[in-house]
């Protein structure tokens, strides 16, 4: 069997195939051990730049950095072996010139093994994703509401609820996917304009608070844990691991306290 023949990870070129057919996995994940858990059941993995408020406490993800990224990045991809691993551009890494981000997503996908970086806005990162894409490396767009430009959005809130704002947001995805980009996440637009866009573009979209009307989803895994305190509305919560991990730290230390744990003379004899 060839080397070829052995890979069985799905690719970019994979997802985008996808269109308008059986609808797309996505998840985040930022580390060895929810990756295990989640990679089978996902078509891609997203390293994203919400790791800065999800593991590292900061108000927005502004502040996260590429090493940051690189870091979580290259534990998912150790970690898996069937999802597509798509690692976030961070901000101020890749906004200043096409070379500027060829040389970001360059290190990324040379120091994690990912298989594709994804970066956000719309008309004004298409030539940006054209670059890139000429030059070998698979981009997903993300269009709508994008966390990234929170200092000038003001707060993370719905988008596209007048004529103009909807005009631009169908323009960016229009444009991205000219440019060259395998597929478009585009987050916290209404249903009729997540159709529209849908409609208008021959790549994937992958929604997020975008209704079921893309041809995939991604959730931060977190927030579908019920593992962060606070989730958006739009979040189905599939498990309450916040407070089993909450009820499990109390028993253990109650434990402690009356000392009911196990004596190490039990937990090291032989067994007959």
């Amino acid at each position: 069997m060839s080397v070829q023949s052995a890979i069985k990870r799905v690719t970019a070129r994979d997802i985008q195939t996808r269109k308008g057919g059986t609808p797309v996995v996505m998840l985040t994940a930022y580390d060895a051990g929810m990756t295990r858990l989640v990679d089978p059941h996902v078509d891609a993995i997203l390293v994203g730049d919400s790791v800065g408020m999800v593991h590292h406490a900061f108000d927005s993800t502004v502040p996260v950095t590429i090493e940051m990224m690189i870091l979580h990045a290259a534990a998912v991809v150790r970690s898996s072996a069937h999802a597509l691993v798509i690692v976030d551009l961070p901000f101020g890494s890749y906004e200043a010139s096409p070379e500027q981000a060829f040389a970001t997503a360059a290190r990324v996908l040379k120091e994690t093994g990912a298989g594709a970086v994804k970066l956000e806005g719309g008309a004004r990162m298409a030539e940006t994703i054209r670059f890139l894409v000429e030059r070998g490396i698979p981009v997903m767009a993300h269009v709508g509401m994008t966390p990234q430009a929170i200092n000038v959005l003001g707060s993370f809130k719905a988008v596209g609820r007048n004529d103009s704002e909807r005009a631009k947001i169908l323009g960016d995805a229009e444009a991205v996917a000219e440019a060259g980009a395998f597929s478009v996440v585009i987050e916290a637009v209404e249903e009729p304009l997540a159709a529209e866009i849908t409609r208008a573009i021959g790549i994937p979209t992958i929604g997020i608070g975008a209704s079921p009307a893309c041809d995939g989803q991604v959730l931060v895994l977190d927030d579908m844990l019920g593992i962060t305190p606070r989730a958006p509305r739009f979040v189905k919560r599939y498990a309450d691991l916040g407070a089993a991990v909450s009820a499990a730290a109390e028993a253990y230390a109650a434990d402690v306290r009356a000392r009911s744990f196990p004596a190490p003379e039990h937990c090291f004899a032989r067994k007959p």
